[in-house]
């Protein structure tokens, strides 16, 4: 999952993804990367994969901070405009996430709520 996201405000995805969030969860940060989005909430990380054409067909996964054994961030560099977010799952060799963000998005502060939430 590759590409450059924009930060979405939690009211909107707290609106639009309410059926996903159990009763005492709260969307703390999102952000949106073309039709796929993703979701830092007081509990978990979300990830909606938006599929086909039409859109219609969606992916929901799940992935609690518990089982997210590390993570990296690099930064973006003088030609490089984006920084780049690799999160992986337990034991895996390979990050089951790697976000791509614009210069906009202040991913110092997404690492920072990832690491409260993971350590």
């Amino acid at each position: 999952m590759l590409g450059n996201a924009s930060e979405v405000s939690s009211e909107e995805l707290t609106q639009k993804y309410s059926r996903l969030l159990i009763e005492t969860e709260t969307v703390e940060l999102g952000f949106k990367l073309f039709r796929d989005v993703f979701m830092f909430t007081n509990k978990r990380l979300i990830l909606i994969d938006v599929q086909g054409l039409t859109g219609s067909k969606m992916e929901y996964k799940s992935l609690p901070y518990k089982n997210i054994s590390r993570f990296s961030l690099e930064t973006a560099g003088t030609f490089d405009l984006d920084a780049e977010l690799k999160i992986w799952i337990s034991s895996e060799d390979v990050p089951s996430v790697s976000k791509r963000f614009n210069k906009s998005i202040d991913v110092y502060a997404v690492q920072r709520l990832l690491a409260q939430k993971v350590m």
